[in-house]
């Protein structure tokens, strides 16, 4: 593939995203999302890295940018990246990743909160970001976030993130938090399934399913329908057995008619042992459809994949919880840098190594960066 084409590709994806400067402008904004990005990929984790990054690597960025003006400076990096609107910048570089990647069929989607613990201001009293991420477990992609509005909460950033996201056919799975009608009204009507766990903000419904699943593990479900899996792991001094058990929804399950499509209720229950001591913990979902046992149970192991490839790895390679990235929209639009920049990183299949050594590799290697970027 040309130069020309490839970098002709990837500027298409961004015509969309507004310019927020007013004045002339002196470098191109298609420069400024490129050098970040590849930058990011490569381990720059602020604004002077990315810059210095631009001019060491300007030999190679020429081939494909209009470099005439030069490298922007740190300052002119942060200005533009704090006043570019988050939800565009993420619609434009979503668009590119999915070029790159076909997304699998009937995967599970996983939708879940973090926070960006040093991204606070006290001095101009701006809170911590709090991101909402939706993650492709098994493409392992970042498919789209969005940032908590400080005066409110997740509940109303799913579905603003759901609206972003093309989710026909997948299976939606969501903490207790994200456990409402609206949002399971919202996943059905966008053609997909939902999982989502059931807590005490929803004491009626969670009340109910508990009760039925002790009546029935008494009699070891002799009168009502059941698929069970159980899984055993063992390791590090530390043994972990995993029950799951799901059962078509009852006709007298209290909140049932709610909830749209619901057609099933499951528990998955761990029991872990460790140093002579057990713990057990309890879970409950709903779901609107009613899977084999063992999808059940992948699609709730499934969910974690976010707290640990993409949440972990954000904190652990890319320092995210130590980045003080604050002004304007800088914080979101660098955090959604990190979140392309590991779905790319984790795509580049022929490196086999962490991501951490890939970023390594990208910066010392130009034709493996290329790799990474082109997705082949």
């Amino acid at each position: 593939m040309s130069n020309t084409v490839r970098s002709a590709r990837i500027e298409e994806h961004f015509k969309e995203l507004t310019d927020p400067r007013r004045r002339e402008v002196v470098y191109p904004l298609i420069n400024i999302v490129v050098i970040a990005v590849c930058a990011v990929i490569c381990g720059a984790d602020d604004f002077v890295a990315i810059a210095y990054f631009g001019r060491k690597k300007r030999h190679w960025l020429s081939r494909f940018l209009n470099l005439e003006s030069g490298i922007p400076s740190h300052d002119r990096f942060n200005a533009i990246l704090a006043a570019i609107k988050p939800a565009e910048f993420e619609k434009c570089l979503l668009s590119w990743i999915t070029t790159l990647q076909e997304i699998t069929d009937g995967q599970v989607v996983a939708i879940d909160g973090k926070t960006l613990r040093r991204s606070f201001d006290v001095a101009n009293s701006k809170a911590a970001i709090h991101m909402v991420s939706a993650w492709a477990t098994a493409n392992q992609i970042s498919l789209g976030q969005i940032v908590v509005d400080q005066k409110s909460n997740e509940i109303t950033a799913i579905p603003k993130l759901l609206q972003m996201l093309e989710i026909s056919g997948c299976l939606v799975t969501i903490d207790a938090m994200g456990c409402q009608t609206e949002i399971a009204r919202q996943i059905v009507a966008g053609g997909a399934d939902y999982v989502l766990a059931v807590k005490g903000n929803q004491p009626t419904l969670q009340q109910g399913i508990k009760e039925f699943f002790n009546e029935h593990i008494e009699n070891d479900f002799a009168h009502t329908k059941v698929r069970r899996y159980q899984t055993e792991e063992k390791g590090h001094g530390r043994k972990e057995e995993r029950y799951y058990s799901i059962c078509p929804v009852p006709e007298d399950l209290p909140d049932r008619d709610r909830w749209t499509k619901l057609k099933a209720i499951g528990m998955a229950v761990t029991s872990t042992q460790r140093n002579g001591q057990e713990c057990n913990e309890i879970r409950y979902y709903i779901l609107s459809t009613y899977l084999s046992a063992r999808r059940f149970a992948e699609a709730v192991r499934d969910h974690w994949g976010i707290e640990n490839r993409l949440h972990w790895q954000l904190d652990v390679t890319f320092h995210e919880d130590q980045c003080r990235i604050r002004k304007g929209h800088a914080d979101a639009n660098f955090s959604i840098l990190r979140r392309t920049a590991l779905s790319l990183l984790k795509h580049e299949s022929t490196l086999k190594v962490g991501v951490k050594n890939k970023r390594l590799t990208a910066g010392w290697d130009e034709d493996y960066l290329e790799k990474v970027l082109v997705g082949t």
